[in-house]
């Protein structure tokens, strides 16, 4: 099986401030990776450097074999990429937007055409097509930045918090979305909801202070719970490895 994703002993300093230690990140292709940790841990710093946001100042990235420092374009042509927020232009429509995204992605002609419409097809975005950015709900500005991850159909996804904003019925749409394109995609999926992990996760890494605490399964996290906490376990893990006086030394996101 191919690694879709290798990260190999990131770090990246700001200032004196180490925010992430030597991270390692190797997903195979079909395999759903939650990617944890408490807020100034190092999880938005190392997505934006596997991402090509950031440039390390150690380590390597390698995106479906090519190097990401080496060959950028090449290897970003592999990524599709859901950042917190997701910013995008305000005064165009849905349509205006996705169909400006697939043709700076060198998409014509008929793959244009079906990628616009896989992508509305699999967000539910067709009743707010012709509507400006602007006036959207958040949870509808969350679906068009995951269509945009996805218009491309890259074998790569890296969505941070992908489900933020988004009402019950859509969280689990978006969920079931994840799980089915995770079957042949690599799917790293950083989030603070624990029950997300559960219900969509083949995998769980928990970052803390810049270093990996765990790499496991959900059920193994869950194991490492005594038998005596009989309710929300993960919780219970997560502050367990976590716990730091990371917000008293000033940690980056």
């Amino acid at each position: 099986m191919s690694n879709n994703l290798k990260a190999l002993g990131l770090r990246k300093s700001f200032g004196d401030i180490r925010a992430v230690d030597g991270v390692d990140l190797v997903v195979p292709a079909g395999q759903v990776l939650g990617f944890l940790g408490p807020n100034g841990a190092g999880k938005s710093t190392t997505m934006k450097l596997v991402t090509g946001f950031l440039e390390p100042d150690a380590g390597s990235v390698e995106i479906c074999g090519d190097d990401l420092l080496a060959k950028p374009l090449a290897a970003k042509r592999h990524i599709g990429y859901l950042p917190e927020g997701a910013p995008a232009y305000p005064d165009m429509t849905v349509m205006e937007y996705l169909s400006f995204l697939a043709s700076i992605r060198e998409l014509t002609g008929a793959t244009h055409k079906s990628a616009l419409e896989r992508g509305f097809s699999l967000l539910h975005l067709e009743p707010v097509a012709h509507q400006t950015i602007e006036t959207l709900s958040k949870g509808f500005k969350r679906r068009v930045g995951l269509a945009a991850a996805l218009l491309h159909d890259p074998p790569l996804l890296i969505l941070d918090e992908p489900t933020d904003g988004l009402d019950p019925n859509q969280k689990h749409e978006v969920r079931m979305l994840i799980r089915e394109l995770g079957q042949k995609k690599t799917i790293v999926l950083s989030t603070h909801i624990l029950e997300e992990v559960e219900a969509v996760c083949d995998r769980a890494v928990i970052i803390n202070r810049g270093r990996v605490e765990f790499d496991g399964t959900p059920q193994q996290l869950d194991a490492k719970a005594p038998a005596d906490v009989t309710s929300n376990r993960l919780e219970w893990v997560f502050r367990d490895i976590t716990s730091t006086d990371l917000q008293m030394q000033g940690g980056l996101k």
